[in-house]
Order: C-alpha cells, then structure tokens, then sequence
C-alpha cells in the first residue's frame, strides 16, 4: 500500500464504530428487553433481505476476540454504543446489573489494551416498551427516562469513560423512524412527528448532558449529527433554493438549536403549525454546554427542486461519477468543506469525525484475505480531507472509520458490508481486510 504522506498530533482518537444491535446478537440473554428494532427486523418486508439482528455478530459473547483484534489493527480509541433495553429492560425501572456488567467489562478490556472508549448512549434502539407507551420519542416524558437511563449507565462507568456522546443522528432517528418509515419504529406520520421527535430528543440530550457531568465530570460530552455539504444541483433559482431548504431541515435545524439561538426562524415558518411548541427554558436546557461535535459523513448532498419531504420540496441528484453499494457517491472533499462549513459557522470547540466509511462487496481471496482497494482508496482520500481541515484550523481531535466489522446494516440486513473487519455471518469467523491493515498504517502516523 502506498505511504500516507502526513502525520496526525498527539492524544489524536484514531478508531473504528460500531452500535449495539448491530453487532451484539443475545436478544433475550441475561435480562435484555425488546427494542424497536427487534420489532421492526421481525416485521415482514421491513429488511431487504428478510433478516435480523438477533445473533447479528454475536459480539455479546466474541467482545473479547473482538478487542484483541482492534488491539492488532492498532486504533487507539473505539466508538461503541449502549443497549438501553439492556441496562433497563422495560426503559425505566429496575436496573439490570447483568446488562452494566457487560460494558464494564468491555470498558476495562479496551483501556487494557490502550484503547480509549467512546461511549454513545443511543443509537437507535429505543426499548420496545416505551414505544408503546405513548409512541417513544413523541412522548415529552421520555426525557426524564432518557436522564435516568443516562444516569445509571454513567454511575457505572463515568470512572473509566471519558468521552460520552448523547445520540447519534437525531435527523435520521426522527424522520427515517416517524416519517418515511425507513427505520424503526416504522411510521409513516406526518411532519409534525418528526419535528416533536427531534425536539424532544434534544431536550432529552440537555438533560442527560447535565447527569453525564454530575457522574463524568472530567470526561468531554458531546452529541452526533449526520452531516453533509449541501450543493445545489445547477445554478437556477429553485435549484439553489431547495438546497438551502435542505440544508436548514438537516444541518441547521439541529445545528442552530444546539449552538444558535434556537430553530432557524426560515423554517420554522415554512413547517407551520407542524413545528414543535418551544416553552420557556427549552432551548436553555438544550443548550447546556458541550465539549465536541460529532460527525457522521459519508457523502454530499447534491440537491435540485423536487417533491421529496414537502414542504421541504427537494430530491437529490446524483453527478457522474463513483458510487458505493449503497447508492451514495465518492466525494471525499465533501467531508473536508462540512468540516469547514460547521468551523466557520459555529462555535464547536471540538469536532471529531464519528462516522465515515463505504459499503463494497467483498469477497474471501484464495489466499484467505480480503482485498478490499476501493474502500482502502475511500478511506485514505477521506483521510486526507480529514487531515486537510485539520491543517487548516478546524479543532479535529479523532476520526472512526464506519465500521469495525461487517455488521447488521439496519434495514439492508446482511447485505451490505462496511467492516474493516470481514465477518462470516455463518461462522462467526472474523478476519481483517486490507482496509484494517490501512487504518493500521495511519494509526502509526499520530505523533507519540
């Protein structure tokens, strides 16, 4: 493989992500409680290819074979998310001991092995039964039990835990889960959904922001936004303007809120009376004090005058050019300018690059290794931006390739691979692919 030509600085997080349902398996083991997305994979039609992730990559029981292979690949730092339904089984209530027992221990592995843990809260997998109980996020009252989930986890492990993130993409969990359908819980409701989801969520961020410093108060707390450069399809006048209505639906409106003065005024008009009631002291609790941002990027977003997300009014467009197995085109200055869109327009002292990665199919060698050169090429030309930004004065403290290992891809079940590690979802059989061996390469080039 061909050197990288650059260097990162010291105490720079070089690791690799992954989310709890989709890696764990152990469903029903040691006290665990139905998520949505245990729902959802078993609801026929919803996964396009009729799996789910009940064994997953059965990382409940391989964690430890599965440290000591990031420990080979050489990162110093893994993103890992928490099953809420593993800690508090019905989402509130008793604490399952068994369920905290488990991420300690992955907790004290990781640090063993001179990793540094970074700990998402949410990711998706909201317990089954306070969806059930007045529809999960849309319901105002899942704050306090998203504060005493927080809390709970960080009593345990704030001692050892150092970076803690709330959520991850708040957009993709409010809309893709209310609205479109996509993700779970699977509704097809109307804006207004989406809009009381993501509020409440960020509410619920603010308040757990507060527990995480009460139990972690030397760790650095942030949140996870998925965010892309927004660029408009041609110069025409509609063009340009559907794609600053999308970047003010999927950048802004969660960006202002955390950082601004509250939801963009622009769109608050434009969604009406299907935007969320702000009461006093909400936007205050929403802006409790964060020490970093964390981005999710894994393309731009190309946007022309449409009907997509009324009143939003967009679809994108895709340029000439190369495409992943997911649909999403290779545009690796795409992550360099979100970089230098959120350093320019707000005050985030810190930025890490949370997610970032490419789904190829990948096949086993005859001589038993995975040659994957378009995702080593994707990696080391993201990389670059990454560094570019950097170089640049945007405060960039980590970068995570997406993903540790092949995984249960959400609604694409089995059928699209992401890993830097290659998983035999038969087997269990893990083995690095050459893209680990590249993310090896670069961990070399941090400064001691």
């Amino acid at each position: 493989m061909e050197p990288l030509q650059l260097s990162f600085p010291r105490r720079f997080l070089l690791g690799t992500a992954s989310a709890s349902y989709q890696i764990e398996g152990a469903v029903t083991e040691d006290g665990r409680g139905p998520s949505i997305w245990d729902t959802f994979s078993h609801t026929p039609g919803k996964i396009e290819d009729g799996t789910n992730g009940d064994k997953a990559c059965d990382h409940y029981h391989f964690w430890e074979e599965d440290v000591e292979l990031m420990k080979r690949l050489g990162v110093n730092a893994y993103r890992f998310s928490i099953s809420w339904s593993r800690i508090l089984p019905k989402g509130r209530g008793k604490i399952n001991n068994k369920g905290l027992q488990f991420y300690s221990n992955i907790v004290d592995a990781l640090i063993d092995a001179g990793i540094t843990p970074f700990v998402t809260l949410y990711h998706f997998d909201l317990p089954q039964a306070l969806q059930d109980d007045g529809g999960g996020w849309l319901r105002r009252g899942i704050i306090d039990d998203f504060e005493a989930y927080a809390d709970a986890v960080s009593v345990e492990l704030g001692d050892r835990v150092k970076h803690w993130a709330t959520f991850n993409e708040p957009w993709e969990l409010a809309w893709q889960g209310y609205v479109t359908g996509e993700d779970a819980p699977g509704l097809r409701l109307s804006n207004d959904a989406a809009l009381k989801a993501s509020h409440n969520v960020l509410l619920a961020h603010g308040a757990a922001v507060r527990a995480l410093r009460d139990n972690a108060p030397n760790a650095e707390i942030g949140i996870v936004l998925h965010l892309n450069m927004v660029e408009p399809a041609s110069d025409r006048p509609e063009d340009v303007a559907a794609a600053h209505r999308w970047e003010l639906c999927q950048n802004r409106w969660y960006m202002d809120a955390l950082y601004r003065e509250g939801y963009p005024a622009e769109m608050v008009k434009l969604y009406g009376c299907d935007a969320s009631e702000v009461i006093p002291g909400d936007m205050e609790q929403i802006q409790e004090q964060i020490d970093f941002l964390g981005v999710n990027n894994y393309r731009r977003s190309v946007v022309a005058d449409g009907t997509d997300l009324p009143p939003v009014n967009m679809k994108r467009v895709n340029p000439s050019g190369e495409y992943t197995e997911m649909g999403w085109e290779v545009h690796p200055e795409g992550l360099y300018k979100i970089l230098k869109w959120i350093h320019t327009n707000y005050p985030v002292p810190r930025v890490y690059v949370t997610e970032n990665g490419a789904s190829f199919k990948d096949t086993v060698s005859p001589d038993g290794k995975i040659h994957d050169e378009r995702r080593v090429a994707y990696l080391r030309e993201h990389i670059n931006q990454a560094h570019r930004a950097l170089r640049e004065g945007v405060p960039l403290k980590g970068y995570f390739a997406w993903s540790t290992m092949d995984n249960f891809e959400w609604a694409y079940g089995y059928s699209r691979r992401f890993g830097v590690i290659y998983v035999d979802f038969k087997t269990q059989k893990r083995t690095i692919k050459d893209s680990g061996c590249f993310l090896s390469d670069v961990a070399k080039t941090i400064k001691s």
